[in-house]
């Protein structure tokens, strides 16, 4: 109002003229053969007729034009403003003069018209106009791939940042906002699509190769939906989709797919060298040379002076195809090709200490896979399996078996105190253990593991169970054997570091499967499809959501591609091997996306018990659980942000109820994105306001911590593999045997050839070190892309407070981690528990690479 009065007084734009700034990106500056060029070279190419601009009128209407805002003339860019020191490297900013639009006749732009009529493709980041009357500075962020013009059906349109509900939008911007959902829904485009394409459709995993079932769709196996790719039908079998070679790329939307500088650019080359490149050529060195490993320091010898790979023709085209040195450092050289991994953390103060009993244990709580851990409420522990299929499964663990380690109580006192906690991971895997154990070199069990909370905080191992089926009279009964814990230095201690390490084969699996891949990425894919489908980006559950969405699509793409595919290297190097996608959709038909917030989740374990006094409203039984502890103050930091966000927007539950891209983003999330589950109970009806800040808030903490947490600890805790095993070979060792005499006389040897074999560890641990790595420009929780992501101030400062409260928390974790007292913090391997810190307030890339620490926005990798 001010602005505008002084404007008025001094006649400021009486001219008509608005001048602002562009800021994009040439494609080859994100070009990987281009990656060393001179950002300087072609730029001369945009100025004049290349790219042009239009503005959109927010309040003059056209009804020429189907009642649209007034279109100015188009405006050329002008001279390149060279690299400012704003400027992230690879940018190039340009001048924009728009001549005759009167703010006071045609009103304030709303929208502004991008046209590319060069050859090539470029990322346009922000428009911004200067010195607006009656607005000031104004500014339309893209963060998009612009492609020529010829290659749409429909003009690239761009809204200023103004937030707006779908009823609240102008009038001028209304049918604008209505045509660019419509073009990326667009359901009148079969495919396949092209790069250009900016298609949002849905379908099931019928992509994953021949012998392999189709995930999603049918009763027998649920999934949450996938990006459409259109591509042509399977010749052999038109219900599958056509498989692409490793050097094509797969259609997802281009702006899904990594649009910056950053590491994880490369992170798809980097698995397909390992793919193409370093499997081949393990595969040759096993041939060549004792394809085992014999003692934990042949292992540690991958780490501290790497292995000789042969040389084969392989290495030499893949360098010509990845020129980036960064492939290149990845690809041996041939000859002299050492492949060496950095030392992981878990053994990098102790090369003993994942051995004890006290980091087996902590590890179940701040480990790679800290959410599986159960209160136990009745002993012996009973079976869910159906008895008239698997007849009676309750655990043969006795209270002779434990009550030794119970610091003078009996079963029932513990049970009653709170103490007794179990890894339940028999009902998980016995109904697959018939075709997973026919698989060559696999031997696995299904396990039962106790734990007891002791007076100082710590968990201590009680008894394991390893079952195995046995088909009796028509059933799949168990075969069962409890072990319990014997000091190391015997036969029968080492006896019991198999027992752990068959534990920790299934964990490892289930950590994989169902842990990582599937509750995180798989469910989180049909929430990006639907919001971009639905929500406008004015809309403000579009920009609140839009950061956690980042890359999913693209990285979901690359595993269906390499990794999780009938023979990648999910298949493998874990255990359930051609089985894995049909287990975890047996997995999904359980799934409920209200058990996915975490205080939900730690009370539906019976780890926690529900406390109106807490801030969290749950009070932890076990108080130092790392995972839990950081994780409920990172839930409560998102609950408080997402709660004062939408307050903003929704003032009642009627304005949600009446928000007609809200409810068509549900309804479809639900019935189509995870339609399988459509008519699950437990679906939010998404009426009011409350259920709508529950629902972002687990969506928030899925894509950010749940993910963190569960993703960049792989390479530190299981880059180890005897720490983590993926695979056991053959059955515990039993006296009298030869491999239970070689157990006394080499013990290393016999466990390490109980488990992962070498080839299978070469390739899993190159995998997850790519995998655990952090990029260069990570952006972390609390963090944003654009500053300008909003013109909202309220909206600003309720994000400014979000970013503050992860920066207290930073803090929090790291005093925790050196508190005394807290001794699941770091453990006897020293590794304190940093997978929840939030790294808010590292803006300059300090935690790039194998920190084992920070919370990105998205699952990006």
């Amino acid at each position: 109002m001010l602005g505008g009065l002084i404007d008025n007084l001094t006649g400021a734009n009486k001219s008509g003229r608005l001048k602002g700034t562009v800021v994009l990106m040439r494609k080859n500056v994100l070009d990987l053969n281009d990656f060393g060029a001179t950002i300087l070279d072609g730029l001369a190419e945009f100025i004049g007729k290349g790219v042009t601009c239009q503005l959109v009128s927010s309040t003059a209407v056209d009804q020429n034009n189907g009642g649209r805002g007034k279109v100015s003339a188009e405006a050329e860019l002008e001279q390149w403003l060279a690299s400012l020191p704003s400027l992230t490297t690879g940018e190039s900013k340009f001048g924009l003069t728009f001549d005759g639009w009167e703010v006071g006749k045609l009103g304030v732009p709303g929208a502004i018209i991008v046209n590319n009529y060069h050859d090539n493709e470029f990322f346009l980041k922000t428009i911004t106009l200067d010195d607006v009357p009656g607005r000031g500075k104004l500014t339309f962020v893209a963060n998009s791939w612009v492609y020529p013009a010829a290659k749409y059906r429909y003009s690239r349109v761009f809204f200023a940042n103004d937030t707006y509900l779908p009823s609240q939008m102008p009038a001028t911007l209304k049918p604008y906002r209505d045509d660019e959902l419509r073009n990326l829904r667009g359901d009148d485009q079969q495919g396949p699509y092209q790069e250009h394409d900016r298609v949002y459709r849905y379908d099931v995993y019928n992509d994953l190769g021949e012998d392999r079932p189709i995930l999603g769709g049918t009763a027998d196996h649920p999934y949450p939906r996938r990006g459409r790719t259109g591509r042509k039908t399977n010749t052999n079998d038109p219900s599958l989709e056509s498989r692409l070679s490793l050097l094509d790329q797969i259609y997802v939307p281009r702006d899904e797919k990594f649009g910056h500088l950053k590491m994880s650019d490369f992170l798809g080359y980097s698995i397909k060298a390992i793919t193409q490149g370093i499997i081949p050529a393990v595969r040759t060195y096993v041939d060549t040379t004792p394809g085992e490993f014999d003692s934990f320091q042949d292992i540690i010898n991958l780490y501290e002076g790497g292995i000789k790979l042969p040389k084969i023709a392989a290495f030499e085209e893949m360098r010509k195809r990845f020129p980036l040195q960064l492939i290149k450092d990845l690809i041996p050289v041939g000859g002299d090709s050492l492949l060496k991994l950095p030392l992981p953390h878990i053994i990098m103060e102790d090369k003993q200490a994942w051995r004890t009993d006290e980091e087996f244990a902590r590890e179940v709580l701040a480990g790679v896979n800290p959410v599986m851990i159960t209160r136990l409420t009745e002993f012996p522990p009973k079976s869910t399996l159906d008895p008239s299929k698997y007849g009676d499964h309750t655990s043969t663990i006795t209270a002779a078996h434990i009550e030794k380690n119970l610091e003078g109580l009996t079963v029932q006192k513990a049970l009653e105190r709170n103490k007794l906690y179990i890894l339940d991971h028999h009902d998980r895997f016995m109904p697959f253990l018939i075709d997973v154990n026919n698989l060559d070199g696999n031997f696995i069990y299904a396990t039962r593991t106790l734990f007891f909370l002791r007076s100082d905080g710590r968990l201590t191992p009680l008894a394991i169970e390893l079952s195995e089926p046995f088909i009796q009279g028509g059933l799949t009964t168990a075969k069962s054997k409890v072990y319990t814990p014997v000091p190391s230095g015997s036969v029968e201690g080492w006896v019991w570091e198999l027992a752990k390490a068959y534990v920790a084969v299934g964990d490892s699996g289930w950590h994989q499967l169902v842990s990582h891949w599937l509750n995180t990425h798989a469910v989180m894919e049909p929430f990006v499809i639907s919001t971009n489908r639905h929500l406008s980006v004015t809309h403000p559950v579009h920009k609140l959501l839009s950061p956690h969405y980042r890359d999913t699509m693209t990285i979901n793409a690359l595993a269906r591609q390499t990794l999780i595919n009938a023979g990648g290297i999910f298949e493998m190097t874990v255990f359930p091997g051609k089985f894995a996608l049909g287990m975890s959709s047996v997995v999904y038909k359980n799934w409920n996306f209200t058990e996915q917030g975490l205080p939900d989740d730690l009370i539906k374990r019976g780890v926690a018990v529900p406390d109106p006094s807490s801030p969290y409203k749950v009070r932890l039984l076990i108080e130092d659980y790392p995972y839990a502890a950081d994780g409920l103050a990172i839930w409560h930091a998102i609950e408080q942000y997402v709660s004062e966000y939408l307050a903003i927007y929704y003032p009642d539950d009627g304005v949600l109820r009446g928000d007609v891209e809200l409810q068509a983003w549900w309804k479809e999330t639900r019935e189509v994105g995870h339609g399988d589950l459509k008519d699950a109970p437990w679906w939010p009806k998404m009426q009011s306001v409350a259920e709508l800040a529950k629902s972002c808030t687990t969506i928030i903490w899925i894509a950010s911590a749940l993910h963190a947490a569960v993703n960049f600890g792989q390479y530190p805790y299981a880059g180890y593999l005897p720490n983590r095993p993926t695979v056991s070979r053959r059955r515990m060792l039993e006296p009298g045997t030869d491999e239970y005499a070689e157990l006394g006389r080499d013990p290393e040897r016999a466990f390490i050839h109980t488990i992962t074999s070498q080839i299978q560890t070469i390739i899993g641990i190159s995998l997850l070190e790519v995998l655990s790595k952090h990029s260069s420009d990570e952006l972390y929780l609390g963090q944003r892309d654009t500053p300008e992501w909003t013109s909202d101030p309220k909206a600003l400062a309720v994000f400014k407070r979000f970013s503050d409260r992860l920066v207290e928390i930073e803090s929090n974790v790291v005093g925790m981690n050196q508190d005394p007292q807290l001794k699941n913090r770091n453990g006897p391997a020293k590794l304190p528990y940093m997978l929840l810190y939030p790294n808010t307030s590292d803006h300059k890339g300090d935690a790039a690479g194998l920190t084992a620490k920070g919370i990105p926005n998205s699952i990006s990798i």
